[in-house]
This record gives structure tokens, C-alpha cells and sequence, in this order.
């Protein structure tokens, strides 16, 4: 269809009745008017086909239709404290409603009330008038998730009411001023003799009783999502099958019970053969995924067959129905999915995810579906013993965490979304946009924008399911955790959103219920005593940081970014309070590569540079930044000899650096692994994907060298003394 036939105006309404921005301003301040094909494409990714003009009156219609067909919303979200009068839409003529409230305790109360018609709307539909009103709801439902019903002779309608604090948590150190210190690492990059060439629950839990005695308060954790066992190559912990659940191959597996108790899984792990490749794996210099799947898969299945050989009785087979039970419906559709995906890509490995799955199997709801689950009930059993056995071990990580005096513990990862091959998107396809994908403008670092290839949740799918999909999320992974960072926290209020075949630069923003997620938020973080960070680095409108700070979300400052209007790094007084600090990010360039420029190099070798002359401008760019890092450091009076601008970073400049931010107000700091090892190859460089060994590069040093490094020890206790 011809845009030019199109009438803007009406298609830029519809597009704002679903969330669609037909304009953004970028970070270097530019507005950019979003094409009408593009506005076409992001409505028909949310199920809404506009092939002619006339199409958008109609969908109009249909989008009104659709809101004065219910009584209620989907779901109303209010913060304590306030008084409560929920939106309904009636018949023109009732003035009086009849009501229930079932608490979350299961507590019911009931209730007459009068109609609010003061400011009300009125609409036409289908020869009747419906009015937009409010109804005040003369009671105050504590913190937490209700259900309301509107009786009426004909029927009931209902919906979640949840109650949300307006606040997050903060831990008690913080609320009285304090700073804390933490750690920040990958868990697969982690060295030891124990694991098998990646780094594992068992190095997790060792590593926090080592740094709890040097004053570490938490060890911040990259996502430990579920991936794709069936794929073990697919190592990005920010495109997983599923939030929901754990990545297996971060299983101790040495240290599991079963395969203790197993003598199929000993004489395995006992066979020369397998001792030699086992060494092998642990000297790499990355991590070999494939490699660690072909020598824990057979272990963990030999340790599966010994479970099943267990009395019914016996505390380890209670515990894992406990674990089930607990799980419900979503564990049991994730198991599935793993045993069909493996299944299917056993036979063919053309089926790389349930796309291009047979017809029978692409909906959970299908009766092949449930005659497979029940013909490979132990192979689907399987996945579900693997996720128990990694809820354990993370629980146990985080109990050592804890008992080790460390005041935080467990700071875990939040992804922005989930690939659309995986298990989440299979058991929740409604949820979903399958005709776009989530990414970012160009901004500085990423000159091209970028298109992560996840598809994003569509909002009003989301609210019609009551925020429940989010609402399990946020509950897996505040699980075993004392503080969370979520991943592009922009994204509570609107992510960008990129056509199918597009550049990055030809997205749009769609817009998010802020208001309602920030609040449930802050509903889970107090339950689970979970303190949020919130990633807010890239284009970030004012109201999110506004909102944010409102309710006590930990900002996201780094080093590299936190400059004056002149340029020049910002002094540590001028930091905020309510942030975490660090030097730097897994997708950003270590310290010594910083300053050496090695990812300069890397860029450039790899033809990441849009020009040459961009690329001359950013070595001037980090020449002149080299130069104020240094002035900074010695108006701190942190570095009192100039080290020469070039070469290695001087151990000098790593110590003054880590010095400078401790002395910041912010309640929370970072140091990164990888700097304390000097390694100047940053964990992940976007717009990469095979390119390079993104998320496989492992510790130059072993655990326990490490945790007695000088470096270590030296940049602790200088945090120590300025942080308390």
C-alpha cells in the first residue's frame, strides 16, 4: 500500500492507543519522525493489519470496542494510601454496583457502591451508550495481590487488584547512609581445579566465602538464565530460552548427591579418557561450551537414573515433588519444551527452536504435545530434576553468602527479554510481538544502533494477563538474591522496537504502563528483601529517572560516562547517593583495555567503525581521556607521579581509579574480575556475534590465586578505608 494514501493523523492515533511513539529524540538530541511503513509494521506485530485506509478506521473501532466491552480493566495496580476508585465501563442508567473483594489471604469482604459519573466519557457502541466512570471502593486492601468482582444478575466480572508499596526495598545500611563493596563477575569465567572448564555453582559458592572476610558485601552474578542445552554454543546470558529457570550447565556436578551415589557416574568421571579431556577443558583459555556439555551430560543422566532408583520416602525424592509442586504449570512446560527441543534436534537439526517445529508441536496446548510429555515422561522428568538440582545448588551459594557475614549476598541479572526460539516465548506465544524485535538508536558506543533480536513483550497482551508473566519473572529471579539489576530499565516504561528486516535506526519506541510495573517492582523487592539496581545507561528520558529515584531504584553510574558539561570526569562528591558505582560494564571496555586502547583496536579490526574518519575521532577522543583521567586522579590527590599516557596500565592508575570511586557517596560499588587481572579484552562487544569469543573468556588467574591476590586484597582494603 501507498503511505501517501494514508491518512497520518488517524493512523498516528491508532498507533498511540497501542503504545507506538510516531517520534523520539535520540541522544545527541535529534528528533526523528518514525516512518508510516514502519508504524504499519509495529502494529501488525501486535496482531493489527493495516493494508489500506480503510483498515485503520477499523481497527479504531475494534480498539473500542474492545475497551468498553469490559466493565473492568484487566487489571488496575494502586499504591497504598491511596483511595481506591477503579475505572468501569456501564450501560448508560446504573448508578449502583454490587461488589466482592477476595484478599490474597482468601479473606472476602463485600459491598454496594454509587457510581462516580462526575468527569465521566460517554461512547456510542452498537446502538448503546456506555459511560467511562469510577467506583469508589470504600475499603483498604493491604500490600498485595486481590482479586475484585463486579456482581451484576446477568454476570461477574473480575480482576487482579494489586496493591503496591511506593518503594523498593533498600537494605538497612543504606537506609542509615552507609556504602557498601561488591564484586562483579562472570560465573562461566571462573577457574578452578574443581569445575569442568567453566565455572560452576561449587566455584560460586567458594568464591563468596572468600571475599566476604575481605569486606565484599555482594558478588554481582551475569544472568544464570536457562539456555539451550540442546545448543550449547548459544552462550549469550541475554538471549535465554527462559528467565524463569537456571542455566544446568552451571551445575557443580561433582558435588551433586546423586552422583555421588552413583557408580555409573564415578566410573565415568574416573576413566582416564575422560580425566584427560576433563583437564583439557579446564586449561582453556575459553570456555568450550560444547566441549563442557559432552562431558556433563552423560554425569548428570548417569546421576538421574540413581535419583530414580530412590525409595519414595526418601528426603531427596520429597524434596524434588515439593520442588515441582512448587513450580506448577510453568516447570512442566519448560521440561517439555527441553525434551521436545532435544528430541526433535536429535532427529533433524534443522529444528533449531518450535518456529520451525513440526505443525503438531508449536503450541503447548496441542494434543501432540501432551501424548509426547507422556510417552518420554522420564526424559521430560529429566529437565525438571536438572532445574531442582540447580535451585539447590544456588541456594546453597547463597546461604554461604550470607553465613559468611556478607550483608547483600547474591546480586543476580535480570535480562531485557528472551529469544524467540526458546521455551518462555513457546509457553506464552499471546504475550509476544513476532514480527519485531527489541534493540537501541545509535548513540556514541554504538554508532548503528543495535537490534538484539529479542522479541519484546506486547503491552496490552501483557495487562490482559494481569502482569502475571512479569510477575514470575521478577519472583525467579529475586529468588536466592539480595539485590537485582534489571537490564535496560527504560524498559519498564518503553523499548524500541525494530521491524523485521530493518536497520536499527528504522525502530520506534512503544510505551510500557510504568506506573503498574514500577509499582509491582517494588511489591516483590520488599517481599523478597531484594534491593533493585536499575541499568539506565544510554538514551533515558527524564520521566523514568524521575520515577526511578521516586522509588528508591539504585541508578546505574559508570566511571567512563559520569563527566561534566567541559568533559572532564566528574569528582567523586558529585556522584549520587542512590547508585551503584563502577568503572565499567561487560559490554564496555575493561580498565586496562581503557587505557590502552585495545578495544579501539579490537573495533577496528572487525570493521565496527561506520568511517574512518569516526574511527580518528574516537582515538583523539581517548587520547584526550586518557589525559583527564589522569588530571582527576591527581586533583584527588590520588596519583602524585604521572605515569606515562600509553602502554600497560601501571598498577599505580589501576589502584588511583578504584580509590577515586570509592570515595564516591554512591551506596554501592563494583569492582570488575577482569581489571584486577589486567585483562584488556572486554567480556562482550556489541554488534558481535561469532565475530569474536564473546561471553567465553575465562580467568587468567585460578580461584584460589585470586582470592589471595595481592591486587585483590590491596584495591579491598582501599575501599575498605574510604567506604567503611
Amino acid at each position: 500500500m501507498n503511505d501517501l494514501a494514508i491518512d497520518a493523523s488517524a493512523l498516528a492515533r491508532l498507533c498511540a492507543s497501542y503504545g507506538i511513539a510516531t517520534d523520539y529524540r535520540d541522544v545527541f538530541g535529534v528528533v526523528h519522525r518514525v516512518a508510516p511503513g514502519t508504524q504499519r509494521a509495529l502494529l501488525a506485530a501486535m496482531g493489527v493489519k493495516i493494508d489500506n485506509p480503510a483498515d485503520i478506521e477499523a481497527a479504531w473501532r475494534a480498539r473500542t470496542a474492545t475497551t468498553f466491552g469490559r466493565r473492568l480493566p484487566p487489571v488496575y495496580v494502586v499504591r497504598t494510601g491511596e483511595a481506591i476508585s477503579l475505572p468501569v465501563n456501564l450501560p448508560q442508567g446504573e448508578s449502583q454496583l454490587r461488589w466482592r473483594l477476595v484478599l490474597e489471604e482468601g479473606e472476602v469482604r463485600t459491598g454496594v457502591t454509587a457510581v462516580d459519573f462526575s468527569g465521566g466519557t460517554h461512547e456510542q457502541l452498537e446502538g448503546a451508550t456506555f459511560l467511562h466512570a469510577r467506583v469508589a471502593l470504600p475499603v483498604a486492601p493491604p500490600l498485595g495481590y486481590h482479586e475484585f468482582t463486579l456482581e451484576r444478575d446477568d454476570a461477574e466480572e473480575a480482576m487482579p487488584l494489586i496493591v503496591v508499596p511506593t518503594t523498593c526495598y533498600l537494605p538497612p545500611a543504606f537506609e542509615r547512609g552507609e556504602r557498601r563493596l561488591g564484586l562483579a563477575v562472570q560465573l562461566y569465567a571462573l577457574r578452578s581445579e574443581q569445575n569442568f572448564g567453566i565455572g560452576d555453582f561449587g566455584d560460586l559458592k567458594r568464591l563468596v566465602e572468600g571475599l566476604a572476610p575481605l569486606g565484599f558485601a555482594t558478588v554481582g552474578l551475569n544472568p544464570l538464565h536457562a539456555l539451550f542445552p540442546h545448543n550449547p554454543e548459544h552462550a549469550s546470558p541475554y538471549s535465554p530460552s527462559s528467565r524463569n529457570y537456571l542455566n544446568v550447565w552451571y551445575l557443580d556436578v561433582s558435588a551433586m548427591p546423586d552422583v555421588r551415589a552413583s557408580a555409573a557416574a564415578q566410573a565415568l568421571l574416573n576413566a582416564p579418557e575422560f580425566a584427560a579431556r576433563l583437564n583439557e577443558a579446564r586449561r582453556r583459555h575459553n570456555v568450550d561450551y560444547v566441549e563442557v556439555a559432552l562431558l556433563k551430560l552423560p554425569v548428570l543422566q548417569a546421576a538421574y537414573r540413581h535419583f530414580l532408583t530412590l525409595d519414595a520416602a526418601h528426603e531427596r525424592v520429597r524434596a524434588f515433588r515439593d520442588y515441582v509442586q512448587a513450580m506448577g504449570e510453568s516447570l512442566k512446560l519448560q521440561s517439555i519444551y527441553e525434551a521436545l527441543q532435544a528430541y526433535l534436534h536429535g532427529r533433524d537439526r534443522k529444528f533449531w527452536g518450535w518456529p520451525v517445529w513440526p505443525q503438531e508441536y508449536r503450541s503447548p496446548m496441542l494434543p501432540a504435545v501432551k501424548a509426547f510429555a507422556e510417552a518420554h515422561a522420564q526424559e521430560v522428568e529429566f529437565y525438571a530434576y536438572l532445574q531442582w538440582q540447580a535451585d539447590v545448588q544456588l541456594g546453597e551459594a547463597a546461604q554461604a553468602a550470607r553465613s559468611a557475614g556478607m550483608e547483600i549476598g547474591l546480586y543476580r541479572d535480570l535480562a531485557v527479554g528472551v529469544d524467540i526460539a526458546g521455551a518462555e516465548a513457546w509457553a506464552h506465544q499471546g504475550l509476544y510481538a513476532h514480527g519485531a524485535t527489541v534493540g537501541c538508536p545509535p548513540d556514541e558506543f554504538n554508532l548503528k544502533g543495535q537490534n538484539w533480536g529479542l522479541p519484546p513483550y506486547v503491552p496490552g497482551a501483557l495487562r490482559d494477563a494481569g502482569y502475571a508473566p512479569y510477575i514470575a519473572t521478577l519472583r525467579a529471579n529475586m529468588r536466592h538474591a539480595g539485590a537485582l539489576r534489571i537490564d535496560h530499565v527504560m524498559g519498564l516504561l518503553r523499548l524500541f522496537w525494530v521491524p523485521p528486516g530493518e536497520d536499527a535506526a528504522a525502530g520506534a519506541y512503544v510505551h510500557y504502563p510504568l506506573d503498574d510495573l514500577l509499582g509491582i517492582l517494588a511489591l516483590e523487592s520488599q517481599r523478597h528483601r531484594c534491593l533493585v539496581v536499575g541499568e539506565d545507561l544510554g538514551t533515558v528520558p527524564a520521566e523514568i529517572r524521575a520515577a526511578l529515584n521516586a522509588a528508591r531504584v539504585l541508578s546505574y553510574k559508570v566511571f567512563y560516562f559520569e563527566r561534566g558539561a567541559d568533559g572532564n570526569f566528574l569528582a567523586p562528591r558529585d556522584y549520587a547517593q542512590q547508585a551503584l558505582v563502577a568503572v565499567t560494564t561487560h559490554d564496555l571496555a575493561t580498565l586496562p583495555g581503557f587505557w590502552s586502547g585495545a578495544d579501539l583496536e579490537e573495533r577496528a579490526a572487525l570493521r565496527l567503525f561506520p568511517s574512518p574518519a569516526l574511527e580518528q575521532a574516537q582515538r583523539a577522543a581517548r587520547e584526550q581521556d586518557r589525559e583527564r583521567l589522569l588530571a582527576a586522579l591527581q586533583e584527588e590527590g590520588l596519583l602524585p607521579d604521572l605515569p606515562p599516557a600509553n602502554g600497560r596500565l601501571p598498577a599505580t592508575v589501576l589502584a588511583a581509579v578504584y580509590a577515586y570511586i570509592a570515595r564516591t557517596p554512591s551506596f554501592l560499588m563494583l569492582v570488575q574480575a577482569e581489571d584486577l587481572q589486567g585483562d584488556e579484552v572486554q567480556v562482550n562487544l556489541p554488534g558481535t556475534t561469532s565475530e569474536r569469543p564473546n561471553w567465553r573468556r575465562r580467568w587468567t588467574f585460578e580461584l584460589e590465586e585470586f582470592l589471595t591476590s595481592a591486587t585483590l586484597k590491596a584495591v579491598a582494603h582501599a575501599a575498605r578505608e574510604r567506604r567503611g
